[in-house]
């Protein structure tokens, strides 16, 4: 390399953003992750090694799929390509083959392929690098933020392993935002930037996990942020908010206001107000709150306060809490408010929810001899010497699919725990077991 290639190259990385700068080149400067890189787990071990097989990270935006290829590129031997799969072609992917066989023929040495977006290749482009990952020809390291259960080859899967990256913690965001203020050389810190707590604990919180929003919003805010008398380029929670376009709500997750909304959420669904119920959504998801809380305690809500007088509401519910972990924001929002809207405005009964409290206490309060003789298991030999299960009518034998016996233990028979209301389908539920008990 001449002077003028270093010299542009030195530009180049001066000039690139705070993100693409900040990302580690090797396994100890990566922060988060520990599933998977951690010193005792194969990943990290077979990178060290210098090792590795074809391997998918899979993950949301700004988890380190990248940051991780990059690593590798780093810590190998082995030749080391990139190819983005929105803008290469097979074209691309035949060059890459070919010099890999050369590479092989002349030094010995392998080639990994780095693919990001992998799964913007259509099944043509992806069954043609299936041979050449086959017999070894490239190593491929896929990275995506889809399924590649749904998206990949299900060959080049067979053939690879899958390493799924989570949104990093909140204090793995907090270490990256302080050592981008603070690194001098690939950081911003000759810049004499401070971040004030409140500015850290908000970027960090809103950032949902994506260390490239942080990063890009902390790059943003000292870049446009005019020193201060004493020299210092003060970010502050105004500062912050403004430059990653979010509002600073009061709303702490580990606090009262946390508490009060998730509240005031669940209060407004079993209140019957849809209004008030998207607000408080809003409002959460606003915050950076996990889609995952939200959507379980719709589902509490919908067998609490909604219970039998609409089951569907529980199948709503529980589909949205599967769809969400497949989707992601910002789409999983519109999941969650047909969710949150259904259960404001389905019918509501908690009479399911009483019937189990009711049912507790007979446990905990009523001593009982046992279960009936006549409900006892009678499916092994010798129970009939012990009278199990003699005289046990079965239900389906009978009209209606149903006759009167004893069920409850003796101490508890004529207990009603259960007392279906007037309300949707509860109504039906109602007059079904009046019917069967006065026939």
């Amino acid at each position: 390399m001449d002077l003028f290639d270093f010299m542009r190259e030195k530009n180049s990385k001066s000039e690139s953003p705070l993100a693409s700068r900040m990302r580690p080149t090797t396994l100890e400067e990566v922060v988060g992750q520990e599933h998977i890189i951690g010193k005792d787990k194969m990943l990290y071990r077979a990178i060290k090694a210098d090792k590795l097989g074809s391997v998918i990270f899979y993950g949301p935006p700004g988890t380190g799929k990248t940051t991780m290829a990059k690593v590798i590129a780093n810590s190998t031997k082995s030749e080391f390509k990139q190819i983005n799969a929105t803008v290469a072609g097979k074209k691309d992917m035949e060059a890459v083959v070919e010099e890999a066989k050369n590479t092989m023929a002349m030094y010995g040495r392998r080639t990994i392929l780095f693919i990001d977006e992998i799964h913007r290749f259509n099944k043509g482009q992806q069954d043609y690098l299936l041979p050449f990952v086959e017999d070894g020809t490239i190593i491929l390291i896929g990275a995506t933020t889809e399924n590649p259960y749904f998206e990949v080859n299900g060959a080049l899967i067979s053939r690879s392993i899958v390493f799924e990256l989570k949104p990093l913690s909140q204090d793995n965001i907090k270490t990256l935002l302080l050592r981008a203020v603070n690194d001098v050389e690939k950081g911003m810190g000759a810049y004499h930037a401070a971040l004030d707590e409140e500015a850290l604990e908000f970027l960090s919180d809103i950032s949902g996990g994506d260390a490239r929003s942080a990063l890009n919003a902390i790059e943003l805010a000292v870049l446009t942020t005019e020193p201060s008398e004493d020299g210092v380029i003060h970010i502050t929670l105004d500062v912050a908010s403004e430059c990653i376009q979010k509002r600073a709500i009061k709303y702490d997750k580990g606090g009262d206001n946390h508490y009060d909304t998730i509240s005031a959420f669940i209060k407004s669904m079993r209140g019957s107000d849809p209004d008030a119920a998207v607000y408080y959504l809003a409002r959460m998801l606003s915050a950076g709150e996990d889609v995952k809380f939200i959507a379980r305690r719709i589902m509490i809500c919908a067998s609490e306060d909604v219970g039998n007088a609409d089951p569907m509401a529980m199948v709503v519910a529980a589909s949205a809490a599967t769809e969400v972990e497949r989707v992601g924001m910002p789409e999983s929002q519109i999941i969650l408010s047909q969710a949150a809207t259904y259960v404001a405005c389905a019918p509501k009964s908690n009479a399911a929810c009483n019937a189990i409290f009711a049912a507790n206490d007979a446990v905990r309060n009523v001593a009982i001899k046992g279960v009936p003789v006549h409900l006892q298991d009678a499916h092994y030999g010798g129970s009939a010497k012990l009278g199990h299960g003699i005289g046990y009518k079965y239900a389906h034998d009978y009209p209606n699919h149903y006759v009167e016996q004893q069920y409850l233990p003796d101490e508890l028979v004529g207990t009603k725990f259960y007392e279906p209301t007037e309300n949707g389908y509860e109504k039906t539920i109602r007059e079904h077991m009046d019917f069967l008990h006065n026939n």
